[in-house]
């Protein structure tokens, strides 16, 4: 009787994994997918931006319609002030990265947010490399990452 249950145990806990770690993968690619998403998105804001209407104001107007019609469509998450992240999102990483962004971007939409913030193209690379390492090494998001990043920030 012991073994049928050990066995049993056995099966369930292979299912338990298998389940959990489809489940770490579907938001996984859901992340990855909305990072590509809102680059392609700041992408596009940029490139209407650079049809020689750069003022500031039309920019911001061009942002505020946007913003109302897409959370009408969409639902929340498409602030103006969100809207102007995917905007600089796009600038930041559009220099270091091929014409195959998905590839590029291993981090959560929460990290790259954090590392926009860092000035120094060099430092923000450093730490994405090694929040990407950590993430890997320990299946787990890096503790901390946003003390370090202000603590780091502080120091300029």
């Amino acid at each position: 009787m012991k073994t049928k249950l050990s066995t049993e145990e056995q099966l369930f806990g292979k299912i338990t994994e298998l389940i959990n770690a489809a489940r770490k993968a579907v938001v996984t690619a859901v992340n990855l997918t909305m990072v590509h998403t809102y680059f392609e998105i700041g992408k596009m804001i940029v490139e209407n931006e650079q049809q020689g209407k750069e003022r500031a104001a039309y920019g911001k107007k061009v942002l505020k319609e946007l913003s109302t019609r897409l959370t009408e469509k969409f639902g929340k998450g498409f602030s103006v002030e969100n809207l102007d992240r995917m905007r600089f999102f796009f600038k930041i990483y559009s220099s270091s990265i091929s014409s195959t962004p998905l590839t590029k971007f291993t981090l959560s939409w929460s990290h790259y947010l954090v590392l926009m913030r860092i000035k120094n193209d060099d430092e923000r690379s450093f730490y994405e490399i090694e929040t990407t390492a950590k993430i890997i090494m320990f299946d787990k998001p890096l503790r901390g990452f946003k003390t370090l990043i202000r603590a780091e920030n502080s120091k300029q």
